[in-house]
């Protein structure tokens, strides 16, 4: 009998393809996909914030009628306020992160991971990035957070230093 759930092993996370088939897990969202992978943009909020102006306009239109709709054509329009608000254009893609944050430390870089995370009311899209010393084992490493709408250094890196095994 074979175990279907996802596996975490030294090479990441394996999940078997008739799992993930099963899931429907849109391409745009599939970071097992082959070749490139683009991080869906934060624009597609736009979407939300159009389909919530169409709501208030229900509201708005049947508001003569029922003045009880009035709460729900506040609503609408705060949560269309806010998805506009929130569609960052994301334009430093996660090469452009990994370049600048070993850029920015003052050691040899070895291997890095990133990641995107979204900072405030507004959810502004930034890459935290993990950057390891060249060394084997790895002796030092830091956590660069780069700004992902213009690519600036949001704060100073924190660098530690990795103990030795056994230590």
């Amino acid at each position: 009998m074979s175990d279907d759930r996802p596996r975490v092993s030294r090479d990441g996370i394996y999940i078997p393809p008739e799992v993930a088939a099963a899931e429907a897990l849109p391409d745009d969202l599939d970071a097992s996909q082959v070749g490139p992978y683009r991080f869906p943009d934060p624009r597609r909020r736009r979407i939300a914030g159009w389909i919530y102006l169409v709501v208030a306009a229900l509201f708005a239109v049947g508001l003569p009628d029922r003045p009880t709709l009035a709460g729900g054509l506040a609503i609408a329009l705060g949560l269309a306020a806010w998805s506009f608000a929130g569609a960052w254009p994301m334009r430093v893609e996660d090469r452009q992160a990994l370049a600048t944050a070993a850029a920015h430390v003052p050691f040899p870089v070895g291997a890095v991971s990133a990641a995107v995370a979204f900072v405030g009311i507004r959810a502004r899209p930034r890459w935290q990035v993990i950057v390891y010393s060249a060394d084997d084992p790895p002796t030092r490493r830091a956590l660069v957070q780069i700004d992902a709408v213009d690519g600036s250094l949001v704060e100073d890196p924190y660098i530690e230093e990795i103990p030795a095994p056994g230590s």
